[in-house]
């Protein structure tokens, strides 16, 4: 049987990972996440800079529940005393692991030498790595691409290097830097790289797993210790049960319907309120709603008012319409 193990984390069977995504990982879609089935909850990343800083948007980011574990905190920076430093803040929140971002493409972030901008200098990137796992006892993972750009993937080399640092786990998205997040994701090279003797540590695949067969082709075919899931999860944290489903039973599970995602989408606003308050609390879970019911026919004027909408009666009185509006559909 598969068995994903980072420290004290076994996660056994299928594995599946809430990917860490600038303001969309908060607490309330964690929660969400967490009750359809990831495994193992991220956080928003976190630049090292701001952390050291102590800003205080950054270290709230740092805040989690305890039913969210196991969750991992992720930081980035391009300096490396700096994120040793923000490595050993991040513990003192008391995380189950601590994950660096290598592969973040975001030219504000890449071009200054931090997330994938780190491809662009592996020496720089096996030492920092060197140095944070030195430097904190929880165990350390690395996040990263396959290169920088095509004419420079050496996934294979620096893998290995990376794994004599000593991290627990390496995950790999499929693309390139310079892909961005366009075309399609390369697993041969993230099976490359797990096929490899001399990988003794988890290899997690990353990159276009939508649905459940996606993600038995990516377990049988390459044999990933697991599967992160980033941007499928918006607009749909089920897809995580949806994902197990298929892989348990080899069936589809059935859509979720409109009362399912109604409800859905009361709680996720109901857990949004309570930690951040209104209408904090609405305007970071609203980008959300606009997704849970894509596909709706004539629901244009319904999106924009739950959309513009500043009190907390009525987002819950558009929700209801909606149910009523839509029920057979």
């Amino acid at each position: 049987m598969r068995k994903l193990k980072i420290g004290n984390i076994e996660i056994s069977k299928y594995p599946l990972l809430l990917a860490p995504m600038e303001d969309i990982t908060d607490r309330s879609f964690r929660y969400i996440c967490k009750r359809y089935g990831a495994d193992i909850l991220y956080t928003e990343f976190i630049a090292s800079e701001a952390l050291i800083r102590d800003i205080y948007k950054s270290k709230q980011k740092l805040l989690f529940e305890t039913d969210e574990r196991p969750v991992g905190i992720q930081i980035y920076g391009h300096d490396i005393e700096n994120m040793v430093e923000a490595a050993k803040i991040a513990e003192s929140a008391n995380p189950d692991l601590i994950d660096i971002n290598f592969g973040c493409p975001v030219k504000k972030i890449a071009t200054r030498g931090a997330g994938a901008g780190m491809l662009r200098d592996i020496p720089k990137m096996i030492e920092m790595t060197k140095q944070i796992v030195k430097a904190v006892k929880l165990p350390v993972t690395v996040k990263t691409r396959l290169s920088w750009d095509f004419d420079t993937i050496k996934i294979d080399e620096f893998a290995e290097e990376l794994q004599d640092t000593g991290i627990q786990a390496l995950t790999i998205h499929g693309r390139t830097r310079a892909q961005l997040y366009k075309g399609i994701s390369d697993w041969t090279l993230i099976g490359k790289v797990k096929n490899n003797p001399n990988i003794k540590i988890p290899i997690i695949g990353n990159g276009d797993v939508t649905n459940g067969p996606q993600a038995k082709e990516m377990f049988d075919r390459y044999g990933v210790d697991g599967i992160m899931i980033g941007r499928a999860t918006i607009g749909k944290p089920w897809v995580f049960k949806e994902i197990k489903h298929f892989l348990e039973t080899g069936e589809e599970m059935p859509e979720l319907t409109l009362t399912q995602k109604i409800e859905l989408a009361k709680e996720h606003f109901k857990k949004s309120l309570e930690i951040k308050g209104m209408p904090r609390g609405f305007f970071e879970t609203r980008r959300h709603f606009a997704l849970y019911f894509k596909g709706l026919p004539d629901f244009k004027q319904l999106r924009l008012k739950l959309l513009t909408s500043v009190e907390e009666e009525e987002v819950l009185e558009l929700l209801n319409l909606i149910n009523e509006k839509y029920k057979d559909f």
